[in-house]
């Protein structure tokens, strides 16, 4: 019996003894896992954006946060996170019987069959719908739509290009038009340069994530920017990350907004310092670490934007 079934809730970058592992019937593990419950990471690092651009556009508004934006995001984000990986899960199952980190995945292991990820991704499909028609505004629901053509792309991604990162990018960041279309239901130049800035913050912590992969995905010919920028990985994530600091921090220049807003793209770009000060390309245990930390960064930065939200409402 292979590891994967003796142990069919445990798998390499699952956190230990997630709930939703722990208390799930042993029918919905496999579909907990196709949706990346038991790796929240994913989900808040889609989140995040969202909710960066929902609070710098409040702080403009000066009517304090959006509280119902930002549950609607939240769950939008969790659903929409889920229909993704099942997606990408649904693109890459060959690939992924063939990498030792992915092969115990619901679809490679045979947990799950094609068709059953296919009705699940549509089930979650139908959540994010139901967030999304909730904003109500036009222009808001049509950049919503408009995001898919990215997550679509994204799995065929690594099969052509060494920046497979950077078309995820292009989509976890999409939150950073999202936030701020959901409050002024169009855009602006603050709003394009806090998108802007989370694609190259999403280079940097998932070429820091690729590092578990490198030895595998030149096996499988799958392209990353980890195997890209190889000894130089730790002097390119860390250009990638100053530049997502100057970006926001023009952002907030632009937005014209509290200044206590920058302290929140200071902490994120010490957060960010510390990253890239300990990356170890040999060790896959930091990798995964160091990528789950990036939460605490999106926060940090978040914090900054919401505080400066309330002081506008203060006054």
């Amino acid at each position: 019996m292979s590891s994967t079934e003796s142990a069919p809730h445990s798998l390499p970058d699952s956190v230990a003894r997630h709930p939703a592992l722990r208390f799930a019937p042993a029918w919905a593990v496999p579909y907990v896992q196709l949706a990346r419950i038991d790796r929240p990471i994913g989900w808040w690092l889609l989140l995040l954006p969202c909710w960066q651009s929902s609070a710098l556009a409040s702080a403009v508004d000066r009517r304090g946060p959006y509280l119902v934006d930002l549950l609607l995001f939240l769950i939008g984000a969790i659903a929409m996170r889920g229909a993704g990986s099942t997606y990408n899960d649904l693109v890459d199952r060959k690939i992924d019987a063939k990498v030792e980190r992915t092969r115990g995945r619901p679809l490679p292991s045979g947990r799950v069959t094609p068709k059953q990820a296919k009705i699940f991704l549509l089930a979650q499909c139908f959540v994010g719908l139901f967030v999304l028609l909730a904003f109500q505004d036009p222009f808001t629901i049509a950049l919503g739509f408009a995001s898919l053509l990215i997550v679509l792309a994204y799995p065929f991604a690594k099969r052509v290009t060494s920046w497979p990162q950077a078309v995820l990018g292009l989509a976890f960041a999409w939150g950073g038009l999202m936030g701020w279309a959901a409050v002024f239901g169009s855009l602006a130049a603050p709003a394009v340069l806090v998108y802007v800035a989370a694609i190259f913050w999403t280079i940097g912590y998932d070429t820091i994530y690729a590092l578990q992969d490198i030895r595998d995905d030149a096996i499988a010919g799958v392209r990353s920017t980890a195997r890209l920028f190889g000894d130089h990985v730790r002097l390119a994530v860390g250009l990638l990350y100053a530049i997502s600091t100057a970006l926001s921090g023009l952002a907030v220049w632009l937005a014209g907004v509290s200044p206590v807003a920058y302290a929140g793209v200071a902490a994120f770009a010490l957060h960010c310092l510390w990253q890239v000060a300990t990356i170890d390309p040999a060790d896959k245990d930091r990798a995964l670490m160091l990528f789950r930390a990036n939460r605490n960064a999106g926060l940090l930065l978040f914090a900054g934007y919401l505080a400066a939200s309330l002081v506008s409402f203060a006054r």
